[in-house]
């Protein structure tokens, strides 16, 4: 019933491979390589005109977008329930989702693509990457601005305010709960930021959550669950394809300080 395009390190897909998993739902995997460029072939943009990862295809229906997919499986796949059976509960989450989705989700792009993806531009002629550039429905202007050389270190460093303020507002509800929004599983809200955090820790950036203990506490939480061992299988982290990723890693801006 559920066929899910994705790529195995975007952490978009994570989230709603993980998801997947929490529910136990089958689903047929179909795998689009960056490398190659199958998120920008025409078949892939017919059916997702944005030309990013993931996108559900239910029956007839395609539903692009990774938080508008979790939620649409929260709704189609009600049990185990994923959301609040509340008005108010359903707001916070949803207020959980836009924060992420404005703030951490952008945000860990910066240091990915600094730390990893870059690479594979920096080698390109001129031409070569304006292709690249043009080639992109959603994020040209993302590309121009990372240029052939990554993103200059006053970008990098909001970009890592940003992923320390989410944490920050992370730990004022991870105080006194196991998850978000409280209750003994998690949400679809913890599902959309665990991916994030488990890619600056992958990334070499867990120094950005050393002052908030609830926050180190559930994300040891989320790795223990099989949900967490069927989405991150080997070749899911950057550091499985970049076995020099760490030392990428140049001189840490400071915080750029509002």
């Amino acid at each position: 019933m559920f066929t899910l395009y994705n790529n195995e390190y975007s952490t978009c897909s994570q989230k709603v491979r993980l998801v997947l998993a929490e529910k136990n739902l089958a689903w047929t995997d179909v795998q689009l390589s960056f490398a190659k460029g199958e998120h920008l072939s025409p078949e892939y943009l017919e059916i997702n005109p944005s030309g990013v990862v993931p996108t559900l295809v239910h029956d007839e229906w395609i539903i692009p977008d990774s938080s508008v997919i979790m939620e649409y499986l929260d709704e189609v796949a009600p049990q185990p329930a994923m959301s609040s059976s509340t008005p108010q509960g359903r707001a916070e989450l949803r207020a959980w989702l836009r924060y992420f989705e404005e703030v951490a989700t952008p945000a860990v792009r910066y240091p990915s693509f600094n730390q990893a993806f870059v690479r594979r531009f920096a080698a390109m002629s001129s031409d070569e990457f304006t292709c690249q550039v043009n080639a992109r429905p959603l994020r040209k202007r993302f590309y121009e601005r990372m240029g052939q050389s990554g993103f200059d270190e006053r970008e990098l460093g909001i970009a890592l305010e940003n992923i320390a303020q989410t944490c920050k507002r992370m730990e004022g509800a991870l105080r006194e709960n196991d998850w978000l929004l409280g209750g003994d599983r998690p949400s679809i809200a913890d599902c959309c930021v665990a991916p994030l955090i488990d890619r600056m820790a992958d990334l070499g950036h867990a120094y950005l959550w050393s002052d908030a203990p609830g926050v180190a506490a559930w994300l040891a939480r989320f790795r223990e669950r099989n949900s967490w061992n069927a989405t991150f299988y080997e070749g899911a982290r950057m550091s499985d394809r970049f076995d020099d990723l760490l030392s990428t890693r140049r001189t840490l801006p400071e915080l750029v300080s509002c």
